[in-house]
C-alpha cells in the first residue's frame, strides 16, 4: 500500500512540475479579436463608442475603435489620436494636466 501511494504521488508530481500540458492548451482558445487590416483616418471623438487593445496573443498589436454606430476599425498602436483617446477613456477623471 505504501510503495502505491508513493508511486501515485510521485505520478503526479512529475505529471505537475513538467510541461505536459499540450501546446495548444496554453494560447487562449476563446473569440479573440486580432487586427489584421490598419486604418488611417482619423475618428471624431464624438463617434467613438469604445476602443479596446488587441488581445495579447495576436501577432499584430493595436487597437479596436468601435463606434456608435458598432462599426470596428483597428488602428497601429503608434497612431496618436488613437492612443490618446484610449489613454482618456480608460482615465477620464484625469485630463493628463496638472495643475
Amino acid at each position: 500500500m505504501k510503495t502505491l501511494c508513493l508511486s501515485l504521488g510521485m505520478l503526479l508530481l512529475i505529471a505537475c512540475c513538467c510541461n505536459a500540458m499540450p501546446d495548444a492548451l496554453r494560447y487562449n482558445t476563446g473569440p479573440v479579436e486580432c487586427c489584421y487590416n490598419f486604418r488611417s483616418v482619423v475618428i471624431p471623438k464624438k463617434y467613438v463608442f469604445e476602443i479596446k487593445k488587441t488581445h495579447h496573443s495576436c501577432m499584430l498589436k493595436g487597437f479596436i475603435v468601435k463606434t456608435v454606430k458598432r462599426r470596428s476599425f483597428c488602428f497601429r498602436e503608434s497612431v496618436p489620436w488613437v492612443l490618446e483617446a484610449y489613454n482618456q477613456m480608460q482615465n477620464p477623471e484625469g485630463s493628463g494636466q496638472q495643475q
